[in-house]
């Protein structure tokens, strides 16, 4: 009787722990702050990394799709969509109760050529480009009505002086394409969430621009939810202060914060901050120094970068919806190859072989005070 009696203690202490274990994760600790993700690649998606899997439907409560989703996947030829890979990943959301993002409608970069152009290279008519956005963002959209949660409707459209880039877009409609691509949204979804995304948002004059088009939305009667701060920053810019400043500017404009695509770099880059995917320089050993590991002091201040970031998300939860870091482990990261080709870098919270690096056990202390 006795021996009954000390295995059911046993295992019922067992499997306790293990339920505390399970439960001890950052969707957990943030679960009444705000939303905390991680953007998913293919094999993740289809499951054939089962590794990374396991800890997304552990640690975190939204997902986006890192890539397939932008209009040269969904849509490589006009009228021609390929949704597979899009559906496993919404899919996937649901069935884990994850908070879906569709990432990105209009976008000048990873867009399919004929998007712009007539049968003989030329550029379309505004008329033209207009119906091929309204098909696009429609079609997409009203597919996942009701499912994907919130969606980045346009995609790093201003720069870091506050002028508008010069994309295709931007070259055939001028500032128009953005209250279009966000009217087509809503019409295709009145109750997703909609939001403007872009990297370097910290930068005074890009605020001062896209704080503008929130409120040029707002004026036309077409709703725009939040701004993505993508945050791809790295060890010295941008500073804390500057950041804030950045947040508080959103929010008084009336939508919600989304820090979307957070990494932060342990490497220098030749050029300050950027993530602009066309910025490419040849390789060069000074700008690969840590090929196998991070020294000590290295570490150390990239741990307590996270620290500084996450305190200031905590600080402003009331106005932030969501965090999500772009990628699961370092191995996966876009910055191992930019804006350097063959580089080293360590920028999220699980190391390359799948371990939960030290930093995560600090952010969940952080939440759970």
């Amino acid at each position: 009787m006795k021996r009954i009696i000390l295995f059911s203690l046993m295992t019922f202490v067992a499997s306790n722990f293990n339920a505390q274990k399970a439960d001890h994760s950052l969707k957990k600790a943030f679960q009444d702050k705000f939303y905390i993700g991680t953007a998913m690649n293919l094999e993740q998606i289809h499951g054939t990394d089962q590794k990374s899997v396991d800890i997304i439907k552990q640690q975190f409560s939204s997902i986006v799709a890192e890539n397939c989703m932008k209009s040269m996947y969904l849509q490589p030829q006009e009228g021609k969509f390929f949704f597979d890979d899009a559906d496993k990943f919404v899919e996937f959301g649901e069935k884990n109760k994850m908070f879906i993002i569709g990432h990105t409608l209009i976008w000048h970069s990873q867009a399919p050529d004929w998007f712009f152009v007539d049968k003989n290279g030329n550029n379309v008519s505004p008329e033209v480009l207009k119906q091929r956005m309204k098909e696009h963002i429609t079609t997409i959209v009203s597919r996942y009505k009701g499912r994907v949660k919130g969606w980045d409707v346009v995609n790093e459209a201003i720069m870091e002086d506050g002028s508008y880039r010069k994309s295709k877009f931007y070259e055939i409609l001028g500032e128009e394409f953005i209250p279009l691509a966000f009217k087509y949204a809503q019409e295709a979804d009145p109750e997703a969430e909609l939001y403007y995304n872009d990297y370097n948002e910290w930068y005074p004059e890009k605020v001062k621009t896209v704080t503008q088009i929130v409120q040029n939305l707002k004026s036309k009667g077409i709703r725009i939810d939040g701004v993505g701060m993508q945050a791809h920053v790295g060890l010295d810019s941008p500073s804390i202060n500057e950041y804030e400043e950045a947040i508080i500017a959103y929010s008084e404009s009336g939508v919600k914060v989304n820090i979307t695509e957070l990494d932060i770099s342990a490497l220098s880059s030749p050029w300050g901050t950027s993530a602009n995917i066309a910025d490419k320089v040849e390789y060069d050993e000074k700008m690969n120094p840590y090929k196998k590991s991070l020294p000590g002091d290295v570490q150390s201040k990239w741990e307590n970068r996270y620290l500084d970031f996450f305190k200031l998300f905590l600080k402003h939860k009331k106005d932030i919806r969501r965090v999500t870091l772009w990628g699961l482990t370092d191995s996966q990261s876009w910055k191992n190859d930019f804006p350097i080709k063959g580089r080293t870098d360590y920028p999220l919270l699980f190391d390359r072989q799948y371990k939960t690096k030290p930093i995560v056990e600090k952010i969940i202390k952080l939440a759970e005070k």
